[in-house]
């Protein structure tokens, strides 16, 4: 049966980047896959990369043409009633900054990295299913080809997003949900036109939210608010741009349209999972935790995730000090925490509530109350800059102590 020292399920940021942050360390890994090499390199996500991603990335040799073509960005723009506000984060925080590049973009290079180290990455897995993970020997069952496989690990890192198998494989009990469904939805537009801003906006607006994102010179990404139950193919194209004109609009500023190439809708939701450790295996990522996007923290929060986790295995590797591994869970769940109360807060502020929640209208006025605040006040802009941008683990530290 073949072995390895770690086998990692799911070829997303959170598997791929683990698989690296373990070679550099000289530790061995599988990385298993359900989806082709096509499909996770063209699968179209959220593209909004935190200083300290970035950093790391560019720290491993894993963010060359990331730097090379991501768009930098040093402020955001909030709108509502027709006024427009920058808030400039990168000079409340330090100087730190964003890239705008799409994360498929980043999932090619790391594969391609991968490959090209000759390290394994398997393709169309089939059936794959964690076992024995309450042992020393857990392995991973899965099917390529219609051949069944078995691999045997030291431990199993589970990458394969919210839907995936890892987080099922643990027995029932044993882990608590914590799981939080807004009354918000998302209408997303990908549309084959370039941007009409330099710099992400949000518009909080009557009729509900609206954002208008960077992907690259020939293509932006929109959302909407909407109803979570909502068919997007009962949104016909000139209702959606009726709909961003509106919402997004200052006077002398103008949207440009063109082509709608994709419409879904998401639910605005939070769950997190705790402990993110059950015996040998590990969850990292979306199969641990997801965020409400309104503060784009997914896929940072994956990556930091298998920092974390690297470094323990790290430990565990060189010097049998297991500690890092027992504190996994307790290490990543400040920043799960820190990472749901300011995506649920930002997701309040900006988006109407529903008409027959109580207190509806009293809640409006008090969003924008807090969002001229946090507009106009260097105090709470810092405060929104820290947490947009990524808070450091020293001041996560700091509070713990």
């Amino acid at each position: 049966m073949p072995k390895t020292q770690v086998g990692i399920i799911g070829a997303g940021p959170a598997g791929l980047v683990l698989a690296h942050l373990l070679a550099q360390q000289g530790i061995e890994s599988v990385v298993i896959e359900k989806h082709s090499r096509d499909y996770i390199e063209h699968r179209v996500r959220a593209g909004l990369l935190e200083h300290r991603t970035v950093e790391l990335l560019d720290r491993h040799g894993l963010g060359e043409r990331m730097l090379r073509e991501g768009a930098v960005h040093r402020g955001t723009e909030f709108r509502t009633n027709g006024e427009r506000y920058r808030l400039p984060y990168s000079d409340l925080y330090g100087g730190r900054r964003m890239l705008v590049y799409p994360q498929q973009e980043l999932v090619a290079d790391l594969v391609r990295l991968r490959l090209d180290a000759g390290a394994p990455i398997v393709f169309e897995a089939a059936d794959v299913m964690p076992l024995d993970i309450e042992g020393p020997q857990p392995r991973i069952r899965y099917t390529v080809d219609g051949q069944a496989e078995e691999l045997d690990c030291d431990i199993i890192a589970g990458c394969d997003g919210f839907h995936g198998v890892s987080r099922d494989a643990v027995p029932p009990g044993a882990l608590n949900f914590y799981d939080q469904h807004l009354p918000f939805g998302w209408l997303g537009i990908l549309a084959a036109v370039g941007p009409s801003t330099s710099e992400i906006i949000y518009a909080l607006h009557d009729r509900g939210f609206a954002g208008h994102m960077l992907r690259t010179d020939t293509v932006s990404r929109f959302y909407l608010q909407c109803a979570p139950e909502d068919d997007p193919n009962d949104w016909a194209d000139d209702v959606i741009w009726d709909e961003l004109q509106r919402r997004l609009a200052t006077p002398g500023w103008t949207l440009s349209e063109g082509p709608i190439i994709e419409k879904t809708v998401a639910e605005l939701r939070s769950f997190v999972t705790e402990p993110m450790q059950y015996g040998r295996l590990f969850l990292a990522g979306d199969a641990a935790h997801i965020a409400p996007p309104t503060g784009a923290k997914g896929m940072n929060l994956a990556i930091a995730d298998v920092e974390v986790l690297a470094g323990a295995l790290g430990d565990w590797y060189l010097t049998g000090d297991d500690v890092g591994l027992q504190s996994y869970s307790d290490t990543c769940l400040r920043r799960v925490w820190r990472v749901q109360e300011f995506s649920t807060w930002m997701s309040w502020m900006l988006h109407r509530p529903p008409d027959d929640m109580p207190g509806a209208a009293f809640h409006r006025k008090m969003q924008e109350a807090r969002l001229e605040y946090v507009c106009t006040s260097t105090a709470a802009g810092t405060s929104f800059a820290e947490n947009y941008v990524g808070i450091e683990w020293p001041a996560i530290e700091a509070g713990k102590e």
